[in-house]
């Protein structure tokens, strides 16, 4: 421990690269699932999703990313557990170079997997050789490992009634377009809600903003309400073509979910910044906390102030780079997407995987974004859904865990291995 203690500065900064490596590969595979949709049903270009991702994603990460972190950095090893402070710090490095390198080959051959499952499993892999089973926390990680499959459920639920509403009170209307002026501010409403909610109520407290639950609640629905008499202003001003007869006005009240999805793009950027930062950093967060303090950290500490802004950093620039191969992947393979059908399978995301981000819940974001477009899929019937595309999507799911696990141990044992020989 003297050895790292002596030298912390280069031990945090060997970190904090590997953290923003592993961020990278969170920004070219998972943030690209999650503007996927708005890709696949050609509301945003490629470029557009991308400018779309670097402002929200790096807010939602800042702003709402610290309650996930705290999940991530104290919740899967045991602060009882015995493996020495060295052990630790090596352990925490090897979890985020494995789902680094993990994502980065997921990522060249257009493999959509699950962040949460590389890193969550890494650190399972080293606190398993480092100190044995008792170093893990089972019922923490069941309850982590019981979200992946309940969300996606949550979401798939939400989506799947959303869409029947869509097509029932506009869809299948006489004037479609008039309903959908209508309804849409509602929509606007929701989504707004869901956001600035659970940012007030749980996100800004590391940046010293502090608000109780009824403030947050008033002040959210007072943005909400806004933003809906706001969205009804705009959708008047809206001009459609209006020589189509009432029946053929579906292809203009496509182009008002048009809107609705860029909405729920910058929405689900948001929720995916607020959630999947903490699978960068929460590792990078022990790291630093235990060399500058010299001592493994009981409970849960607050993080260094930098280190939000480099995950958040790592993501754009990784979507930025090769986030382009993976996006169409979830777009248009799982089911074909309309704008009003990727409205609804992204607000049933973004609710769902903000929501859980303001527990201190990770989820799995790919996961979550899944389930909202079969439930999406199922309201037009089982047929709508293309089977094996889902069936390799949960191969690669099913995989990333033991695979993530593999490579931290064997990462673990090399890192071991040169410091002592360094000491």
């Amino acid at each position: 421990m003297e050895f790292m203690l002596a030298h912390s500065g280069l031990f945090i900064g060997f970190a904090a690269v590997v953290a923003f490596l592993m961020a990278w590969g969170i920004g070219a595979n998972d943030v690209s699932n999650a503007m996927g949709t708005s890709v696949g049903t050609k509301t945003l270009t490629v470029k557009q999703a991308i400018i779309i991702a670097i402002i929200f994603e790096f807010l939602g990460a800042y702003l709402a990313g610290g309650e996930v972190v705290s999940t991530i950095k104290d919740g899967i090893l045991s602060p009882e557990c015995p493996i020495d402070t060295p052990d630790l710090v090596l352990g925490m490095i090897s979890a985020m170079l494995s789902a680094g390198l993990w994502l980065i080959v997921a990522t060249l051959f257009s493999w959509p997997v699950s962040t949460t499952h590389s890193i969550i499993g890494a650190l399972v892999g080293f606190g398993v050789v480092a100190s044995g089973v008792s170093a893990i926390q089972w019922g923490v990680f069941g309850g982590i490992v019981g979200s992946w499959i309940i969300t996606p459920a949550i979401a798939g639920v939400f989506a799947f009634f959303l869409f029947v509403h869509i097509q029932r009170f506009i869809f299948c209307k006489f004037h479609p377009l008039k309903h959908a002026k209508r309804i849409a501010p509602y929509y606007v409403f929701l989504t707004v809600l869901i956001i600035s909610v659970v940012t007030l109520d749980k996100g800004l407290k590391h940046v010293n903003i502090e608000l109780t639950a009824s403030e947050s609640w008033l002040l959210g629905l007072g943005i909400s309400v806004i933003s809906g008499i706001i969205a009804k202003i705009l959708f008047k001003m809206l001009h459609f073509d209006q020589t189509l007869e009432a029946k053929k006005h579906y292809a203009n009240v496509e182009k008002l979910f048009s809107v609705l999805m860029l909405m729920t793009a910058c929405a689900m950027a948001f929720a995916h910044g607020s959630n999947d930062v903490a699978n960068a950093i929460g590792p990078l967060a022990s790291v630093a906390t235990i060399l500058s303090s010299g001592e493994l950290p009981e409970g849960s500490l607050s993080f260094p102030s930098w280190v939000l802004p480099l995950g958040a950093t790592g993501m754009v620039v990784g979507l930025a780079t090769f986030g382009y191969k993976v996006m169409n992947t979830v777009g248009s393979g799982i089911t074909a997407l309309t704008p009003s059908r990727g409205f609804a399978a992204q607000l049933a995301t973004a609710g769902t995987v903000v929501l859980a981000s303001g527990t201190g819940l990770p989820i799995s974001t790919t996961q979550t974004l899944v389930g909202a477009i079969m439930g999406v899929g199922l309201a037009r019937g089982i047929a709508a859904i293309n089977l094996n595309i889902v069936r390799n999507i949960v191969v690669s799911w099913v995989v990333t865990v033991p695979a993530g696990a593999f490579f931290a141990i064997i990462i673990y044992f090399i890192l071991k291995t040169l410091l002592i020989a360094l000491s």
